[in-house]
Protein backbone atom coordinates (compact mmCIF):
# COMPACT_ATOMS: atom_id res chain seq x y z
CA UNK A 1 0.00 0.00 0.00
CA UNK A 2 1.32 3.28 -1.08
CA UNK A 3 1.94 5.74 1.55
CA UNK A 4 -0.95 8.33 0.26
CA UNK A 5 -3.42 5.51 0.85
CA UNK A 6 -1.83 4.58 4.32
CA UNK A 7 -1.40 8.27 5.69
CA UNK A 8 -4.40 10.14 3.87
CA UNK A 9 -4.46 13.65 3.77
CA UNK A 10 -7.26 15.46 6.30
CA UNK A 11 -8.80 19.15 6.27
CA UNK A 12 -10.92 20.94 8.54
CA UNK A 13 -13.81 23.02 7.66
CA UNK A 14 -14.47 26.77 8.10
CA UNK A 15 -16.69 27.28 11.48
CA UNK A 16 -20.48 27.04 10.32
CA UNK A 17 -23.94 27.41 12.60
CA UNK A 18 -24.42 24.45 13.95
CA UNK A 19 -27.50 22.28 12.96
CA UNK A 20 -28.10 20.48 16.40
CA UNK A 21 -27.40 23.32 19.18
CA UNK A 22 -28.72 26.57 18.92
CA UNK A 23 -25.84 29.54 19.51
CA UNK A 24 -22.73 27.10 18.76
CA UNK A 25 -20.85 26.60 15.86
CA UNK A 26 -19.45 23.10 13.99
CA UNK A 27 -16.29 22.67 12.42
CA UNK A 28 -15.23 19.22 10.76
CA UNK A 29 -12.49 17.42 9.68
CA UNK A 30 -12.55 15.39 6.63
CA UNK A 31 -10.82 13.31 3.96
CA UNK A 32 -10.96 11.59 0.77
CA UNK A 33 -12.47 8.17 0.21
CA UNK A 34 -10.92 6.79 -3.25
CA UNK A 35 -8.75 3.98 -4.72
CA UNK A 36 -9.02 0.60 -4.12
CA UNK A 37 -8.39 0.73 -0.39
CA UNK A 38 -10.91 2.64 0.22
CA UNK A 39 -13.65 0.40 2.05
CA UNK A 40 -10.49 -0.30 3.94
CA UNK A 41 -10.19 2.63 4.92
CA UNK A 42 -13.96 3.91 5.80
CA UNK A 43 -14.09 0.99 8.01
CA UNK A 44 -11.16 2.15 10.06
CA UNK A 45 -12.20 5.75 10.06
CA UNK A 46 -15.52 4.58 11.23
CA UNK A 47 -14.17 3.03 13.96
CA UNK A 48 -12.51 6.17 15.29
CA UNK A 49 -15.98 8.46 15.00
CA UNK A 50 -15.91 9.01 11.12
CA UNK A 51 -18.88 9.20 8.91
CA UNK A 52 -19.58 9.09 5.33
CA UNK A 53 -20.70 11.50 2.24
CA UNK A 54 -20.39 10.48 -1.17
CA UNK A 55 -16.68 9.81 -1.70
CA UNK A 56 -15.75 11.85 1.79
CA UNK A 57 -15.37 10.63 5.63
CA UNK A 58 -16.02 13.22 8.19
CA UNK A 59 -16.42 13.54 11.41
CA UNK A 60 -17.07 16.86 14.44
CA UNK A 61 -14.06 18.71 15.18
CA UNK A 62 -14.91 21.22 16.92
CA UNK A 63 -13.15 24.01 19.24
CA UNK A 64 -15.35 24.40 22.59
CA UNK A 65 -18.15 21.67 22.20
CA UNK A 66 -17.67 17.93 22.58
CA UNK A 67 -21.91 16.96 22.00
CA UNK A 68 -21.32 15.00 19.39
CA UNK A 69 -21.01 11.21 20.29
CA UNK A 70 -20.82 8.73 17.77
CA UNK A 71 -23.16 5.43 18.65
CA UNK A 72 -23.61 1.88 17.43
CA UNK A 73 -26.17 -0.59 18.52
CA UNK A 74 -24.92 -4.15 19.58
CA UNK A 75 -27.22 -6.25 17.78
CA UNK A 76 -26.76 -9.72 19.17
CA UNK A 77 -27.61 -8.41 23.00
CA UNK A 78 -30.55 -5.66 21.06
CA UNK A 79 -33.71 -5.84 23.38
CA UNK A 80 -36.68 -4.25 22.19
CA UNK A 81 -38.99 -2.22 24.74
CA UNK A 82 -42.57 -3.14 24.38
CA UNK A 83 -43.15 0.17 22.27
CA UNK A 84 -40.83 -0.97 19.49
CA UNK A 85 -42.44 -4.58 19.53
CA UNK A 86 -45.40 -2.69 19.04
CA UNK A 87 -43.69 -0.92 16.29
CA UNK A 88 -42.31 -4.10 14.61
CA UNK A 89 -45.68 -5.92 14.60
CA UNK A 90 -47.48 -2.94 13.06
CA UNK A 91 -44.98 -2.73 9.90
CA UNK A 92 -44.25 -6.24 9.73
CA UNK A 93 -46.55 -6.61 6.63
CA UNK A 94 -43.65 -4.01 4.86
CA UNK A 95 -41.28 -5.81 2.13
CA UNK A 96 -37.50 -4.60 2.43
CA UNK A 97 -35.90 -4.96 -1.09
CA UNK A 98 -32.44 -4.55 -1.46
CA UNK A 99 -31.40 -2.44 -4.41
CA UNK A 100 -28.38 -1.36 -5.97
CA UNK A 101 -27.29 2.22 -5.03
CA UNK A 102 -29.00 4.49 -8.01
CA UNK A 103 -31.47 7.09 -7.30
CA UNK A 104 -34.81 6.90 -8.47
CA UNK A 105 -37.68 9.53 -9.00
CA UNK A 106 -39.70 7.76 -6.37
CA UNK A 107 -37.10 7.83 -3.86
CA UNK A 108 -36.67 11.67 -4.48
CA UNK A 109 -40.36 12.31 -4.38
CA UNK A 110 -40.41 10.37 -1.00
CA UNK A 111 -37.04 12.21 0.03
CA UNK A 112 -38.75 15.57 -0.52
CA UNK A 113 -41.71 15.02 1.46
CA UNK A 114 -40.02 13.58 4.62
CA UNK A 115 -37.62 16.94 4.45
CA UNK A 116 -40.47 19.39 4.16
CA UNK A 117 -42.30 17.58 6.95
CA UNK A 118 -39.25 16.38 9.44
CA UNK A 119 -36.26 19.16 8.66
CA UNK A 120 -37.79 22.09 6.60
CA UNK A 121 -35.42 24.02 8.39
CA UNK A 122 -31.94 21.76 7.23
CA UNK A 123 -29.58 22.09 4.84
CA UNK A 124 -30.76 19.00 2.17
CA UNK A 125 -34.10 20.67 2.24
CA UNK A 126 -33.23 22.90 -1.41
CA UNK A 127 -31.37 19.60 -2.86
CA UNK A 128 -32.69 18.76 -6.43
CA UNK A 129 -32.67 15.33 -7.98
CA UNK A 130 -29.11 15.81 -8.73
CA UNK A 131 -28.31 16.21 -5.15
CA UNK A 132 -30.22 13.29 -4.22
CA UNK A 133 -28.38 11.14 -7.00
CA UNK A 134 -24.94 12.26 -6.19
CA UNK A 135 -25.42 11.30 -2.65
CA UNK A 136 -26.69 7.86 -3.28
CA UNK A 137 -24.84 6.98 -6.34
CA UNK A 138 -21.31 8.41 -5.28
CA UNK A 139 -20.17 6.14 -3.34
CA UNK A 140 -16.73 4.39 -2.83
CA UNK A 141 -17.79 1.70 -0.72
CA UNK A 142 -19.86 -0.96 -0.53
CA UNK A 143 -23.41 0.34 -0.52
CA UNK A 144 -27.22 0.06 -1.02
CA UNK A 145 -30.89 1.48 -0.73
CA UNK A 146 -33.07 -0.46 0.89
CA UNK A 147 -36.50 -0.04 0.08
CA UNK A 148 -39.38 -0.42 2.55
CA UNK A 149 -42.76 -1.02 0.35
CA UNK A 150 -46.10 -2.02 1.23
CA UNK A 151 -47.67 -5.65 0.26
CA UNK A 152 -48.49 -5.86 -3.48
CA UNK A 153 -52.09 -5.60 -4.03
CA UNK A 154 -54.31 -8.26 -5.14
CA UNK A 155 -53.17 -8.19 -8.84
CA UNK A 156 -49.42 -8.36 -8.59
CA UNK A 157 -48.67 -4.71 -8.85
CA UNK A 158 -45.76 -3.54 -6.49
CA UNK A 159 -46.75 -1.79 -3.12
CA UNK A 160 -46.15 1.84 -2.90
CA UNK A 161 -42.53 3.15 -1.61
CA UNK A 162 -43.09 4.18 2.60
CA UNK A 163 -39.18 4.47 3.43
CA UNK A 164 -35.61 4.05 2.17
CA UNK A 165 -32.05 4.16 3.59
CA UNK A 166 -28.72 4.43 2.46
CA UNK A 167 -26.64 2.14 3.67
CA UNK A 168 -23.14 1.15 4.11
CA UNK A 169 -22.06 -2.73 5.11
CA UNK A 170 -18.39 -2.11 6.87
CA UNK A 171 -16.54 -5.24 8.12
CA UNK A 172 -18.03 -5.13 11.80
CA UNK A 173 -21.77 -3.76 10.87
CA UNK A 174 -24.16 -2.07 9.02
CA UNK A 175 -23.37 2.07 8.75
CA UNK A 176 -26.81 3.99 8.32
CA UNK A 177 -25.71 6.53 6.40
CA UNK A 178 -29.55 8.58 5.44
CA UNK A 179 -32.44 7.33 5.72
CA UNK A 180 -36.11 8.76 5.36
CA UNK A 181 -39.84 7.97 5.06
CA UNK A 182 -43.62 9.06 4.59
CA UNK A 183 -44.14 11.64 7.63
CA UNK A 184 -47.70 12.02 6.88
CA UNK A 185 -48.97 7.97 6.31
CA UNK A 186 -52.20 8.14 7.58
CA UNK A 187 -52.12 4.41 9.23
CA UNK A 188 -48.57 3.55 9.61
CA UNK A 189 -46.76 4.84 12.58
CA UNK A 190 -42.71 4.59 13.62
CA UNK A 191 -41.49 3.94 10.33
CA UNK A 192 -38.32 5.58 11.20
CA UNK A 193 -37.90 3.45 13.83
CA UNK A 194 -38.92 0.25 12.35
CA UNK A 195 -36.53 0.82 10.15
CA UNK A 196 -33.38 1.14 12.55
CA UNK A 197 -35.21 -2.18 13.46
CA UNK A 198 -35.15 -3.55 10.51
CA UNK A 199 -31.11 -3.03 10.45
CA UNK A 200 -30.51 -4.81 13.62
CA UNK A 201 -32.28 -8.07 12.74
CA UNK A 202 -30.77 -7.35 9.24
CA UNK A 203 -27.11 -7.19 11.36
CA UNK A 204 -27.93 -10.07 13.15
CA UNK A 205 -28.70 -12.31 10.12
CA UNK A 206 -25.21 -11.12 8.50
CA UNK A 207 -23.75 -11.55 11.63
CA UNK A 208 -22.60 -8.16 11.55
CA UNK A 209 -22.07 -7.37 15.45
CA UNK A 210 -23.15 -3.23 15.18
CA UNK A 211 -25.49 -0.79 13.61
CA UNK A 212 -23.89 2.02 13.40
CA UNK A 213 -26.47 5.42 14.08
CA UNK A 214 -24.08 8.38 13.43
CA UNK A 215 -23.76 11.35 16.11
CA UNK A 216 -26.35 11.33 19.02
CA UNK A 217 -25.93 14.77 19.79
CA UNK A 218 -26.38 15.31 23.90
CA UNK A 219 -29.05 18.26 24.46
CA UNK A 220 -30.88 17.83 20.97
CA UNK A 221 -34.20 16.68 21.31
CA UNK A 222 -33.76 15.22 17.24
CA UNK A 223 -31.36 12.92 18.56
CA UNK A 224 -33.12 11.56 21.53
CA UNK A 225 -34.49 8.54 19.82
CA UNK A 226 -30.93 7.05 18.96
CA UNK A 227 -30.89 6.28 23.03
CA UNK A 228 -33.54 4.06 22.76
CA UNK A 229 -31.93 1.08 20.93
CA UNK A 230 -30.34 -0.71 23.63
CA UNK A 231 -27.19 -1.92 24.01
CA UNK A 232 -25.96 1.26 22.74
CA UNK A 233 -22.01 1.96 22.72
CA UNK A 234 -20.33 5.08 22.30
CA UNK A 235 -16.71 6.36 22.02
CA UNK A 236 -15.18 8.18 23.98
CA UNK A 237 -11.37 9.36 25.04
CA UNK A 238 -10.43 5.25 25.27
CA UNK A 239 -12.55 3.70 22.67
CA UNK A 240 -15.76 2.31 22.61
CA UNK A 241 -18.06 1.47 25.72
CA UNK A 242 -21.56 0.93 27.18
CA UNK A 243 -23.35 3.64 27.14
CA UNK A 244 -24.66 4.81 30.54
CA UNK A 245 -28.41 5.63 29.26
CA UNK A 246 -31.30 5.71 31.91
CA UNK A 247 -33.16 2.24 31.82
CA UNK A 248 -36.27 2.37 30.25
CA UNK A 249 -39.68 -0.40 29.95
CA UNK A 250 -37.55 -2.71 27.82
CA UNK A 251 -36.55 -6.50 28.02
CA UNK A 252 -35.09 -9.25 26.65
CA UNK A 253 -37.32 -11.85 24.08
CA UNK A 254 -36.67 -15.23 22.65
CA UNK A 255 -37.07 -13.60 19.29
CA UNK A 256 -36.51 -10.97 17.36
CA UNK A 257 -39.16 -8.24 16.10
CA UNK A 258 -41.45 -9.06 13.47
CA UNK A 259 -39.72 -9.11 10.15
CA UNK A 260 -40.62 -7.57 6.96
CA UNK A 261 -40.67 -9.84 4.02
CA UNK A 262 -37.01 -9.32 2.03
CA UNK A 263 -36.04 -9.20 -1.28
Amino acid sequence: MSAPTRFPRFFVTHPSPCPYLPGRTERKVFTELSGEHASEMNDALSRIGFRRSQNVAYRPSCVDCKACVSVRVVAEEFAPSRTQRRIARANGDLVARVCRPWATEEQYSLLKSYLAARHPDGGMVDMDESDYADMVEQSPVRSHIIEYREPADANGQEGRLVGACLTDVQGDGLSMVYSFFDPNHPTRQGLGNYIILEHIERARREHLPYVYLGYWVNGSPRMAYKTRYKPLERLGPDGWSRAKIPASNSAPMPAAPSLPKSA
